[in-house]
């Protein structure tokens, strides 16, 4: 299980674990043009999501930017 946002994943029996953030985010809604992602209390660069591991009891926090006027 990873926890993102303060919630358990493991949809429907996939786990994330050994996948990358990337992964994680290509199977959401999530506009990766407009977000950023936290793990364990460190901000991922986006340049780094593919190559950016996930491990059993990690973190995540996805912020999305919202623009207003």
């Amino acid at each position: 299980m990873i926890k993102v946002n303060g919630i358990d994943i493991d949809i429907g029996g996939k786990s994330f674990v050994g996948k990358s953030i990337a992964d994680y985010l290509a199977s959401t809604n999530y506009d990766c043009k407009r977000i950023a992602v936290e793990k364990n209390g460190d901000i991922v660069p986006k340049a780094k999501y593919a190559e950016t591991l996930l491990a059993e009891g990690d973190a995540l926090e996805v912020v999305s930017f919202v623009g207003g006027g």
